[in-house]
């Protein structure tokens, strides 16, 4: 109980090491008897990576725990993934709008010269810089809109909210990867697509939300719904 994190009970032993921070980097010190495995390799002391940077992140492992660091902004967390997790048990799938094809509309990609960074909100209450190359101009049914594409994934994305929003969707929006855009600067978007966000699933996850200028003030009918789960 006096750690300041603390795994599921009964699932590791109550003190398994410690992380450290020092100069800007973390490393974790284990208890030879932890045992504790990154990689397959028993592991006492090791220099973590996080999930932002290249080769990372470590990944820590006891039993069917696992475990590594994330990088948000200038904040370090731990992530802990429980495959015994009651919302793992409680899963029963996510509600979702009948498939309509009108959702699947064609869209010219509009560069900004200069790209934008654009200061995105996350659920955490902090801001994270994020590349903003263009936008996404597209037309329903016969009034044009325009999405800002992010690259803060490996895909080129859409965080976007609608009217639907808190109402048949998540609170915090929804996420939409976009489709290789043509030399011509055309691409298909499908609303169809458009999915929850990990925060949508868990109260554990870090997620960004939309921004002014990715809130339609028309409701988008396509894609994931609201997940309901229990916290308990």
């Amino acid at each position: 109980p006096g750690n300041d994190i603390v795994f599921p009970e009964g699932k590791a032993p109550g003190f398994m090491g410690s992380f450290l921070l020092q100069n800007g980097r973390i490393s974790v010190k284990l208890l030879p008897d932890a045992n504790v495995t990154s990689n397959g390799r028993s592991v006492t002391h090791l220099e973590l990576k996080h999930d932002m940077e290249q080769g990372g992140p470590t990944i820590l492992e006891h039993g069917l725990l696992s475990w590594y660091l994330i990088k948000r902004g200038d904040l370090f967390a731990i992530r802990l993934k429980d495959l015994q997790s009651s919302y793992l048990a409680q899963f029963d799938g996510i509600p979702t709008y009948t498939w309509n094809p009108s959702w699947r509309v064609e869209a010219t990609f509009v560069p900004y010269d200069p790209p934008k960074t654009a200061q995105v909100p996350t659920i955490l209450g902090t801001f994270t810089p994020t590349h903003v190359p263009g936008a996404l101009v597209f037309q329903l049914d016969g009034q044009e809109y325009r999405l800002d594409v992010h690259h803060s994934l490996d895909h080129p994305s859409i965080v976007y909210a609608d009217a639907t929003t808190a109402k048949e969707t998540y609170g915090g929006g929804r996420f939409l990867l976009i489709d290789s855009i043509n030399p011509n600067g055309t691409t298909l978007v499908d609303f169809n697509k458009s999915i929850n966000p990990p925060c949508a699933f868990s109260p554990f996850a870090t997620c960004p939300l939309p921004t002014p200028e990715n809130r339609l003030p028309i409701p988008i009918r396509a894609g994931e719904k609201t997940y309901h789960y229990s916290s308990s």
